[in-house]
């Protein structure tokens, strides 16, 4: 039998912190309660290695086999690498016998990073029991999960699996759930990314990385066409879906598809509460409850950016580093309990908020307006929503990249979604967006997989707020 052993990365920009915080069960099912009450408001296609891995434990949670990816990768970007049946969570038996919503499956497939390195991704593809009732086969979605955390227990195709994770010192809630259910009862096909890192077990997740992630997404897509079993082809059309970091994700990959994709037939993306300008998204999550996200975005882009990496090493004090280890395992509930409202000025050498100091240094502001999304075209009509009081990830510069796209002449439905604010940096004012504005956001990605026309208003957009 496989020894366990803990997860540990060479890769890191900080020295290995501890596993697990020591959380009593209390502690766990308190922050299950945050997490869960911000939510409401096979066969290989490749032979993996005769060598069976060792198993890896993240905060108390041991990853399956089928994230350690093989040694060697396909050529092609979104070539399956292996494939599984998928039990999901949330399942119950139709009255035909087949499952409600749909048969899923576990699969790993070839993308590149920003780095142009290929690279091994998982995620989920669910082939839905109701039919399609729209015109053409059968569209496929491909949706990109809001933010999850960096250990590889908080990966989406995971969760579809443990839509509800109290395991150690981990707290996950699988609340994508919503949505990709909603999207299936359509008869569209989804297939869900892992992102770069998450999950796989050779890498820390490059969280909210605008190239990783947008690759990742359009390479399931491709994947998802290979996938035994699936109804959908080449010629399905496909939607984007995503919020928060999924939002970034879609946007991404709305605008680098004709470049990267082409072959993938877009018809249209739904981006919800976009993080398309990263330096104001840093100055909204630090000291607000998702703080831990924060460590997630620098640890990430240290491990991707030499530049992002030197000014973590000059900037960052050791107890800085420990904390970006020790959230670099976390899950979303676990960060909620653990960094909540922690503020920056902490973990840096001066004193000086991280957001501060990546402003005033050249080579870390250059490395992050790279990561800018609205400087290209994006492919087909796109829909972008955002709530007008969101803190987190700041409406401004989710509306800026509405207009910068209808500056390029692109064709976009801009949503402001008008709530009362509903408490400061607490997450409410992102999360409860998410939820009233999801069934707009399905009806008009489906409509857009039915072939119908979208209508742009970016006239109006000097009028709206």
């Amino acid at each position: 039998m496989s020894r366990t052993r803990t997860r540990s990365r060479s890769t890191r920009p900080a020295p290995a912190g501890t596993t697990g915080r020591g959380d009593t069960t209390g502690r766990r099912l308190l922050a299950a309660v945050v997490a869960a009450g911000t939510v409401c408001a096979g066969l290989s296609a490749v032979p993996a290695s005769a060598a069976t891995p060792e198993p890896v434990v993240s905060r108390g949670v041991t990853i399956p086999a089928f994230y350690t990816p093989p040694a060697g990768l396909p050529a092609q970007n979104g070539a399956l690498i292996r494939t599984e049946a998928l039990p999901l969570g949330l399942s119950i038996p139709g009255l035909d016998g087949r499952p409600m919503p749909g048969t899923a499956t576990r699969l790993m497939y070839r993308s590149t990073d920003s780095a142009g390195t290929p690279v091994a991704v998982t995620g989920a593809y669910i082939e839905p029991t109701a039919a399609w009732k729209g015109t053409g086969p059968r569209p496929l979605v491909a949706l990109a999960s809001g933010t999850m955390g960096q250990g590889d227990q908080c990966a989406p195709s995971f969760a579809l699996q443990h839509p509800l994770t109290l395991s150690g010192d981990t707290v996950s809630v699988g609340y994508e759930a919503l949505a990709i259910y909603r999207l299936l009862s359509t008869g569209a096909a989804v297939v869900v990314t892992d992102y770069v890192g998450l999950g796989t077990t050779d890498r820390l997740h490059t969280y909210v990385n605008r190239l990783d992630q947008a690759h990742a997404l359009l390479d399931a897509a491709r994947a998802a066409r290979a996938v035994p079993g699936a109804s959908v082809t080449a010629a399905s059309r496909t939607g984007l879906y995503g919020y928060s970091q999924g939002g970034g994700a879609s946007a991404a990959a709305a605008e680098l598809q004709p470049s990267y994709a082409p072959d993938v037939p877009l018809a249209g993306t739904y981006s919800g509460a976009p993080p398309a300008d990263l330096t104001s998204v840093m100055k909204g999550i630090d000291g607000s409850a998702l703080a831990g996200a924060l460590a997630w975005s620098i640890s990430g882009f240290a491990q991707a950016d030499p530049d992002l990496r030197a000014v973590v090493d000059a900037n960052i004090s050791a107890a800085g580093k420990a904390a970006l280890a020790d959230a670099s395992t976390m899950c979303v509930g676990d960060a909620l309990f653990g960094y909540g409202f922690t503020k920056s000025n902490k973990w840096t050498t001066s004193g000086k908020s991280i957001g501060d100091i990546i402003a005033a240094d050249p080579r870390a502001k250059a490395a992050l307006d790279k990561q800018r999304i609205g400087t290209l075209k994006p492919t087909g009509p796109v829909r972008l929503a955002t709530g007008v009081q969101d803190d987190i990830v700041p409406h401004s510069q989710a509306r800026k990249l509405a207009v910068d796209w209808c500056n390029k002449g692109a064709d976009v439905t801009y949503d402001a979604i008008v709530l009362p604010n509903l408490g400061d940096k607490i997450l409410t004012n992102h999360l409860v967006p998410l939820i009233t504005d999801q069934g707009d956001a399905v009806s008009w990605l489906t409509d857009r997989l039915s072939g119908k026309a979208a209508a742009s208003n970016c006239w109006t957009m000097p009028l709206q707020p």
